[in-house]
């Protein structure tokens, strides 16, 4: 298989960190231990390279307009330098990919998106370019960009120790744009952690100078396994895991983001008229560790859905999940339980996020 490799590889491999095969990508999994990264971003401070996202730039006077179409989020509402989380859904409502979209400028509007569906995505927003003869122009510029996620609460006063200027007063789920020795960056205060931290959008040449200017600085780099107990721990959704192509948002707790007042959106007359299958749920167990792909049953064994994400959580220091389940099989009355290799655990069904502090 050949892989592609970020800008970053041979920094990644000089630290030792563990390479793994990730949507397409040679990918750090981990440097020392996921502990060790999961503890460094709860407590200090981390640094993620995640420059195998993808970025589509959408300009033109349309640009706000076209994306409020694209997504069931509202984004023509809200101000400008703000940033809008949301599922990508096609007309008969099922999920292409979810996605984040920066209101950088009235004219320019920033499109991340997941590594494994770039081309999915590209091909999706292309196609329905035309649909209402939006005035922009949609540029795929995943291959000449980075990204670092900088995590944890002493994010800010490691930027400013290698002399990238922050707002201090940036509010949570914005981006503004930059200079770092004269490179232009767009720097977003959102991540996917649950702790504060800044996501930086650099092109390739520059982001090496950034990297080992934070390593110099004792900021811990962190891999994939580090940032997917993270933002377990906190109950976002990863597509993939909880997102699919065969779900509709209704069906992975994102009632929240179905904005359909006084608005138009790809599938949003069949997202509101479609019926609810499925929902996904936050469980924990004292005992055991519940895998994406474990059953999840009644006392006698009835299968009534599957573990989506699960892990051992260093912060909790018990297995935390999320497991879709069938809801004309579940049975909020009846205890439920997670099948570990054949054996039967006691799982516990949550109501908030596992870990609730950290981000603003």
């Amino acid at each position: 298989m050949n892989l592609k490799k970020t800008s970053l590889f041979e920094e990644h491999v000089k630290l030792n960190a563990k390479m793994v095969p990730f949507a397409g990508y040679s990918m750090p999994v981990q440097y020392t231990s996921v502990k060790n990264e999961v503890y460094a971003v709860r407590n200090n401070c981390g640094v993620f390279d995640v420059s195998h996202m993808g970025e589509f730039f959408v300009t033109g006077k349309d640009a706000i307009s076209f994306v409020d179409y694209l997504m069931t989020n509202s984004f023509a509402s809200v101000p400008m330098n703000k940033a809008v989380y949301s599922p990508l859904c096609r007309h008969d409502g099922t999920i292409i990919d979810d996605f984040i979209a920066y209101k950088l400028t009235p004219e320019r509007v920033l499109l991340c998106v997941n590594a494994s569906n770039i081309e999915k995505d590209w091909k999706w927003i292309t196609s329905v370019q035309n649909e209402k003869q939006f005035d922009i122009e949609l540029i795929n510029s995943s291959a000449e960009y980075s990204l670092l996620a900088v995590q944890g609460s002493k994010t800010i006063e490691n930027l400013e120790k290698i002399g990238l200027e922050i707002e201090h007063n940036l509010p949570y789920y914005s981006a503004t744009e930059g200079h770092f020795q004269n490179s232009l960056v767009i720097i977003a205060r959102t991540g996917y952690t649950g702790e504060d931290g800044f996501e930086i959008f650099i092109k390739n040449e520059m982001v090496e100078t950034i990297w080992k200017k934070l390593i110099e600085n004792k900021v811990i780099p962190c891999g994939l396994a580090a940032r997917d107990v993270l933002r377990l721990e906190v109950c976002y959704p990863l597509y993939g895991h909880e997102l699919s192509d065969d779900v509709l948002p209704n069906e992975c707790n994102l009632n929240w983001t179905i904005k359909p007042e006084g608005r138009d959106f790809i599938g949003k007359n069949s997202i509101l008229n479609s019926q609810q299958r499925s929902k996904l749920v936050k469980i924990s167990l004292d005992k055991g560790i519940p895998r994406e792909g474990y059953p999840v049953t009644l006392e006698d064994k009835t299968n009534i859905g599957v573990v989506t994400s699960g892990t051992m959580s260093p912060t909790l220091n018990k297995g935390i999940a999320l497991a879709r389940l069938n809801i004309e099989k579940f049975d909020s009355t009846k205890p439920i339980f997670v099948d570990i290799r054949g054996k039967l655990f006691p799982a516990k069904i949550q109501v908030k996020p596992f870990y609730v502090l950290g981000a603003k």
